[in-house]
């Protein structure tokens, strides 16, 4: 293979502006022809073999229940198993192409991404529920992760073998980082293309060989991407795709002794019931299995009487609420300062009641949240919201044949609330007081998440204060507590957010490595 793609300096893709009149047109073309090739039925991959099996997941269009997306083949353990020995084999000849060329395998990907980069959308707007501009920076964010990562790969082959060790005269000292084998990659719904695509090609630019298992509400946009890596030459078996069960295949995978690393992003329960399984050695296991591991928040803002209350507001808006609030970095809860609290929420409150909930297609700012489980899981947490603190907008199932919901605000909440504690993962935001701008940082870490934060205030000194003081992965100063740049925000947490493997970092690719020493006596 030939390098045919010039390296140049990394830079983020560009988010579209749909107000302009030419990308709206390209935007609509795109789910007019998307639309047209939804309901189409989906194999595994296994090594060469494309696999299509009885057993069916069907993707549901969250917007429109009656709207197939696709119905994809679901693997069972024997074809787990058919897809590790594929992946074993596989990883023999893998680890030991160069990494310039590995990395040349994403820059193509990329490329080919950018060109269609509305259909991608297009297909993330239908499956999983996102509006237009929503959908748009997933497909950037995909694009950003592998051209970052095919950058790091360069220049970690370049800089390693010559990385300076302390010189003992008569040895020639080098180290070295060499992948560390068959992985389990586990995305999550929410971000369906660029977590997909963030974790996946990690772990096989680093010269790992994946077993990927998509979630099962978006299974389509998965395949997608696979079908995009096959069409760039990537050999077959380097990743081999096999939508299932969690219970049944990811549970199989997750103990297999053959099994080196689990890529996982998901929630807090799963996450620690996979490292608990991986924790076990299963018979003919010789190894520690390494578990990369984002769980999930309880993400806040905190406001103090110095702030610019119109950004604070905006900010606890957007963040609350962008994606319907289904981000593990969705800021959940605003902590405000008691002589400015009155102010910021009938702010938060008007910025809510102007959010217009509807079909994605149609780019609505609220859109549906993913499931029939999730909708009847929020709207509980918005009942438990009634006893604990003061309704004031939203709250309630909003018109349309699919999961949608209207915003909810909730007022005076104790910070020890529920709704305040649990992560809902929809959009509901809690609103607690604080006697001052320390109380405010106190009430914020008093949980047992720690992946976003954010602290709005004018006072330097304070500032200080909270960024010593904050104690979560990614933190933001007067700024939203969503929206992580690849290569800008590495992103991860802390406590039982995860393994804070900080994901789109210059550290990320040393997780799928192992470093390995080699001395040589000269004279």
């Amino acid at each position: 293979m030939t390098t045919t793609i010039k390296i140049t300096p990394f830079t983020n893709e560009p988010f579209t502006d749909f107000t302009r009149e030419e990308n709206k047109r390209a935007m609509e073309a795109a789910l007019t022809k998307v639309k047209q090739e939804l309901g189409k039925e989906y194999p595994l991959h296994i090594g060469n073999e494309k696999v299509f099996t009885e057993d069916k997941i069907v993707s549901i269009n969250p917007g429109n229940v009656d709207e197939k997306i696709g119905f994809v083949s679901k693997a069972t353990k024997e074809l787990a198993e058919q897809a590790m020995q594929e992946a074993l084999t596989r990883f023999e000849d893998w680890k030991r192409v160069s990494p310039l060329e590995r990395a040349e395998y994403l820059f193509k990907a990329a490329h080919l991404m950018r060109e269609r980069k509305h259909e991608f959308s297009a297909v993330l707007v239908y499956e999983s529920g996102k509006n237009w501009a929503e959908a748009d920076a997933d497909t950037a964010e995909a694009i950003d992760f592998m051209e970052f990562y095919a950058r790091e790969m360069i220049r970690l082959s370049e800089t390693n073998i010559h990385r300076p060790l302390t010189k003992l005269d008569g040895e020639a000292n080098e180290i070295t980082y060499i992948p560390l084998g068959v992985g389990v990659v586990i995305p999550p719904w929410n971000f369906p293309l660029a977590i997909c695509v963030g974790m996946t090609t990690a772990a096989i630019v680093s010269g790992n060989t994946v077993l990927l298992k998509p979630a099962s509400t978006t299974p389509v946009i998965a395949h997608k991407f696979v079908a995009l890596m096959e069409e760039v030459g990537l050999p077959s078996g380097v990743i081999n795709f096999i939508p299932g069960s969690g219970a049944e295949v990811g549970d199989y995978l997750t103990t297999h002794p053959k099994t080196r690393f689990i890529s996982f992003t998901g929630s807090k329960e799963v996450g620690l019931r996979i490292n608990r399984l991986a924790a076990e050695t299963a018979n003919g296991q010789i190894w520690l299995k390494r578990v990369i591991a984002e769980m999930g928040g309880k993400d806040g803002i905190v406001v103090d009487e110095t702030a610019n209350l119109d950004d604070a507001a905006a900010a606890i808006v957007a963040s609350a609420f962008g994606f319907q609030g289904q981000k593990c970095s969705a800021g959940s809860r605003a902590v405000i300062v008691e002589s400015v609290y009155d102010k910021v929420v009938e702010k938060v409150v008007e910025l809510t009641k102007r959010l217009q909930v509807g079909a994605p297609e149609e780019n609505f700012s609220v859109g549906p949240v993913i499931d029939q489980n999730s909708f009847k899981k929020i709207l509980e947490y918005i009942e438990i919201g009634k006893k604990e603190g003061q309704l004031l907008v939203g709250g309630t199932k909003a018109a349309g044949n699919g999961f949608y919901i209207e915003p909810a605000v909730f007022a005076d909440v104790d910070p020890k609330a529920r709704i305040m504690q649990e992560e809902i993962f929809g959009p509901v935001l809690a609103l607690a007081k604080a006697a001052d701008w320390k109380e405010g940082i106190e009430i914020y870490n008093d949980t047992e998440f720690g992946l976003t934060g954010s602290y709005f205030s004018q006072n330097e000194e304070r500032i200080a204060y909270a960024l010593e003081n904050m104690h979560c992965g990614n933190l933001y100063i007067n700024r939203k507590c969503t929206g992580a740049l690849v290569g800008v925000h590495p992103f991860g947490g802390f406590n039982m957010s995860g393994t804070d493997s900080k994901a789109g970092g210059y550290d990320y690719l040393l997780l799928f490595t192992q470093a390995k020493l080699t001395s040589k006596k000269v004279r």
